[in-house]
């Protein structure tokens, strides 16, 4: 689980609610028309806007902000450098047998690639177009993430002037405008929320989480040409070395 993710959740809930009980009641901050409407006017605008299934799977996108776990660039270093180490005392072939342990698809297709002898530049196009369709695919999550981020203030105005029309019927009555006036504001609060603490930080976080994992992906595309072609693993090792921070290096002074 992300640790930074959900701290984030649980510090601006929990201070926005704080700071709603100094000031009065909680449950006057509780309305199930502006909840509806917030709600389900964002899912009906996206899907009006991206296809069913996109918009299903947003359960899963919300799951990897929570979740996923991200392989680091050492280890990644750490591995080929073993896996080059193999190849080069007993040979390509030698790598075959560990091929089903890795769990990686994208690791696993290319040691594959490079152990059924394709030359470097094929195996080089194949993982390339592999790294270019899990951007379109993360690009995708980010877009409805930031969808709902979009229209969740947008419905949130909605409900207010729906509420504002529903007080101006009522103005005969002056004791109701006050508790009108507040509904109507609730659903504005709720769509500013859910926008700016949930739906857009997570936008952010999966943006985040898509630049690392390319950045491994493009470390393992890295390793599997040099392998393939032969070279030190050492050469290999100083190779993905500069794909981290000069501080995180092993040999950083």
């Amino acid at each position: 689980m992300d640790l930074a993710t959900v701290l984030g959740i649980v510090i601006s809930f929990g201070l926005v609610l704080s700071a709603i009980m100094m000031g009065g009641s909680l449950l006057i901050f509780i309305s199930i028309p502006s909840l509806l409407i917030v709600l389900g006017g964002t899912i009906g605008a996206t899907l009006v806007n991206y296809p069913l299934h996109r918009v299903v799977s947003v359960m899963s996108v919300i799951k990897k902000t929570l979740f996923a776990a991200e392989l680091s660039q050492q280890e990644t270093i750490d591995q080929f450098k073993d896996y080059a180490d193999r190849a080069r005392r007993e040979g390509i072939l030698s790598l075959e047998p560990i091929i089903s342990g890795i769990d990686d698809p994208y690791l696993k297709k290319g040691l594959q690639l490079t152990v059924d002898g394709l030359e470097p530049q094929a195996i080089q196009e194949i993982m390339e177009s592999e790294i270019a369709n899990t951007e379109a695919r993360h690009s995708d999550g980010q877009d409805i993430m930031k969808s709902f981020g979009e229209y969740a203030p947008a419905l949130g105005m909605i409900g207010t002037v729906i509420g504002l029309v529903q007080m101006l019927q009522t103005m005969n009555d002056p004791s109701s405008i006050g508790p009108a006036m507040a509904v109507a504001l609730i659903t504005t609060f709720y769509g500013a929320c859910l926008a700016n603490l949930v739906f857009i930080p997570m936008a952010g976080k999966l943006k985040s989480r898509s630049n690392s994992e390319i950045r491994i992906k493009e470390m393992q595309l890295e390793g599997v040409i040099s392998i393939s072609r032969g070279e030190n693993p050492r050469i290999i090792q100083e190779k993905l070395s500069c794909y981290q921070p000069v501080g995180d290096r092993e040999d950083a002074a």
